[in-house]
């Protein structure tokens, strides 16, 4: 059975291949050197500093694992081939928070992407959902648990 594929951004592809090369490079050449030190403390059957580290080189390597996985299966939207005229992975949006008139900047990403504390909202999330394929002066309702939420799409920048 085909993998899914994970959408990216230029931007979240070179964050995924920088962490990678700092776990691979860094993280796993520390954690190698605590359990070297952990080992010259003898017995280890109760040696709570091996433990942990194994337990950090574990979480790592899966780390390295997942992260390996998902750029095997990434699909890399291209700057210059996002749609200036309708909302879609990579669009960059300004957007009006009618109920509050509040003006909100967002990027649509993939979801391995996603941190809407920093603006990038995931094409799988409600909003992200009722967002693709909209143009600028679009009204979206989004359902939200508090009702419908309506925005204006300012801009796509």
């Amino acid at each position: 059975m085909a993998e899914k594929k994970i959408v990216l951004t230029s931007e979240g592809l070179k964050n995924l291949e920088d962490e990678l090369l700092e776990l691979k490079v860094n993280r796993r050449k520390e954690i190698a050197e605590k359990i070297k030190e952990a080992r010259a403390q003898g017995d280890l059957s109760e040696n709570a500093e091996y433990d942990a580290a194994k337990e950090e080189q574990a979480e790592v390597e899966a780390r390295i694992a997942n992260i390996e996985k998902m750029l095997r299966n990434a699909e890399v939207i291209s700057d210059t081939k996002i749609d200036k005229n309708k909302i879609n992975i990579g669009s960059k949006l300004k957007l009006l928070d009618i109920e509050f008139n509040e003006k909100l900047n967002y990027t649509i990403v993939g979801s391995t992407e996603a941190d809407p504390a920093n603006g990038k909202i995931s094409n799988e999330s409600p909003l992200g959902i009722a967002l693709i394929n909209h143009t600028k002066n679009d009204i979206i309702e989004v359902n939200a648990p508090d009702g419908i939420i309506k925005y204006k799409v300012l801009e796509i920048l």
